[in-house]
């Protein structure tokens, strides 16, 4: 049976997640450098990391497994975990492939640089209600995805 997990930091669909892991019968494991109050569903588990850097990031590179969903907007976690032929989404939704990776690695390494040059500034857009449901959206599909690996 597939699990999901979430890089639970910072992450703005934790109760959304809980509804489709409900639904489905899914594990879902939260990791974080902190606990956080979670809803309390079957098979939501919520584990605490050290407060060392990457530490939740390395308990999910290395508990995924094909077939298994990781929500984050971590590339470099991102990349890691589809390396382990795991589904890979991130908050709002995008779907992180074997084919999209490199120019997502790309893309955050530049974007890194023009930042320390000055030359951007600022960060993602707001979160909004159409991210919501375009992740509820996504996450319904990479179930469907992920069921078929198993």
């Amino acid at each position: 049976m597939s699990r999901i997990f979430v890089d639970a930091d910072g992450c703005p669909v934790k109760e959304e997640v809980c509804r489709v892991a409900t639904r489905y019968e899914l594990r879902v494991c939260f990791v974080a450098n902190t606990g956080m109050v979670l809803p309390e569903r079957p098979g939501v588990e919520q584990v605490v990391v050290s407060a060392t850097f990457d530490a939740a990031d390395d308990y999910i590179a290395s508990e995924a497994t094909a077939g298994d969903i990781v929500i984050t907007d971590d590339i470099p976690l991102a990349a890691r975990c589809l390396e382990r032929a795991a589904l890979v989404l991130s908050p709002r939704g995008k779907r992180f492939s074997a084919d999209t990776i490199g120019d997502a690695l790309a893309t955050r390494e530049l974007m890194r640089d023009l930042r320390a040059m000055g030359t951007v500034a600022g960060g993602p857009a707001p979160f909004s209600a159409r991210d919501r449901s375009t992740f509820l959206q996504k996450l319904d599909e990479a179930v469907h995805a992920a069921r078929k690996v198993r």
